[in-house]
């Protein structure tokens, strides 16, 4: 008596999904050939569906990226599964563990917002993480200018990518931008800086403000007795409603932690400018104002290093305490010398933003639903725990370099860079 057919013989498998694929939808406009096999290629659009080693995917997922039936799908995974291309993980879970296989990659335009050193490690991370996802990256220099963004939108519309990662400094210039792209059909992941109609990415700044205020209240209440003269915050008023709010909130936060900070004399300087144009302004406050115990609130690590110099040349180190933000090198090599005054800085773990940045790319161009903004994850780093959330910084060689070099000028820092970051 003859043996029945097992589904489980990828031969048989295969001829199973023929004769059931005769009603299956085409999935391409291609023109067939009567030589070629439906199922052979139904099963490599089955394979491009995963798009790098290790992936997993549920079978409604393959279903969702094939545009197969059920049926189809299920039993031309099966038969890879056999033929030892795809394992089996799970219920209903399927593990690639051939690679991908180069389909048409998606093709996304990456505006970078200029040379800082955060700016390079977010392109640095952006372009690795596209790199294994095996994306067509586009990249252009917005070089902090307004008008540079606006040609880049226009080169990156011409250029048909199929989603734009948009990094750059000004406001005024974001509804411009933003029109540009929903005029050419064209989703939008905006880093930093809000664009209308676009997924935001970026800084909670009235949450960093909050840890920053947080952090600093703490140190006071632990080292001085909360016994606090002034409060001095170098802001950045040029940069409008978005850098303003890290400021709101390490106040918030600072009353928070002590709430005898409410009857202290606070001063506003402006923060704006590299590391030797805040130095000025610095000096030239101490000059005309006895230094007294002072808080130093900062809406980045330029105006924090630098308050931190002024404070040190006229020899009063002793009576500053300062909190920075962006958690940059230079901040995190302070924060290792014995003794500093800089109380912390906050983390926004730019050399992160592409393992989440890209992903989220992905799920808007794979119509998948996803939330219209997403936060960075920031944190207070602090002498105590700035080796455990950067160890690598000890292995990497640290170019010596002057006061206004390091904080700036080697990177081409200006007061937009400043502004931002």
């Amino acid at each position: 008596m003859p043996k029945p057919n097992r589904v489980s013989n990828s031969v048989d498998a295969s001829l199973s999904v023929e004769e059931d694929d005769a009603l299956a939808p085409v999935v391409s406009n291609r023109r067939g050939d009567r030589n070629e096999s439906q199922t052979v290629f139904r099963a490599c659009e089955v394979l491009k569906s995963f798009r790098r080693l290790g992936e997993e995917l549920s079978l409604t997922d393959v279903m969702q990226r094939t545009q197969l039936p059920k049926t189809t799908v299920f039993r031309l995974l099966r038969t890879l599964i056999h033929g030892g291309l795809i394992e089996r993980v799970g219920a209903g879970v399927y593990k690639n563990r051939l690679g991908p296989v180069s389909g048409n990659p998606f093709h996304i335009g990456f505006a970078t917002q200029g040379d800082s050193e955060f700016s390079r490690t977010v392109m640095q991370s952006i372009e690795i993480v596209a790199a294994r996802e095996h994306l067509h990256l586009t990249t252009v220099n917005n070089r902090y200018s307004a008008k540079e963004a606006l040609r880049n939108a226009d080169f990156l519309i011409h250029e048909r990518v199929d989603l734009v990662l948009e990094f750059q400094t000004y406001e005024r210039v974001a509804p411009v931008i933003g029109s540009k792209f929903l005029e050419a059909n064209i989703p939008v992941i905006a880093i930093e800086v809000p664009h209308p109609g676009a997924t935001y990415f970026g800084a909670n700044n009235y949450k960093a403000g909050l840890i920053a205020g947080k952090t600093l209240g703490r140190w006071a209440r632990e080292h001085w007795d909360g016994k606090v003269e002034q409060l001095l915050l170098l802001e950045l008023p040029i940069a409008g409603s978005l850098l303003e709010l890290r400021s709101v909130g390490l106040v918030d936060g600072l009353r928070a932690e002590l709430p005898s900070i409410a009857n202290v004399p606070v001063v506003h300087l402006n923060g704006r400018g590299d590391f030797e144009q805040v130095l000025e302004v610095v000096r030239q406050y101490l000059r005309r104002a006895r230094a007294r115990r002072t808080l130093v609130g900062t809406v980045n690590d330029i105006c924090a290093l630098a308050a931190l110099r002024g404070f040190e040349e006229v020899g009063a180190s002793d009576r500053c305490a300062v909190i920075g933000q962006n958690g940059v090198r230079d901040a995190r090599n302070e924060l290792r010398k014995p003794g500093t005054s800089l109380v912390g800085t906050v983390a926004y773990f730019p050399e992160r933003y592409g393992d989440e940045i890209i992903p989220l790319a992905l799920g808007i161009l794979q119509n998948k639903s996803v939330p219209s903004t997403v936060f960075v994850k920031h944190q207070a780093i602090t002498p105590r725990n700035v080796d455990l959330l950067y160890p690598l910084d000890l292995n990497t060689p640290t170019v010596r370099r002057g006061v206004g070099e390091s904080f700036g000028q080697t990177t081409g820092l200006n007061h937009a860079d400043a502004m931002f970051r």
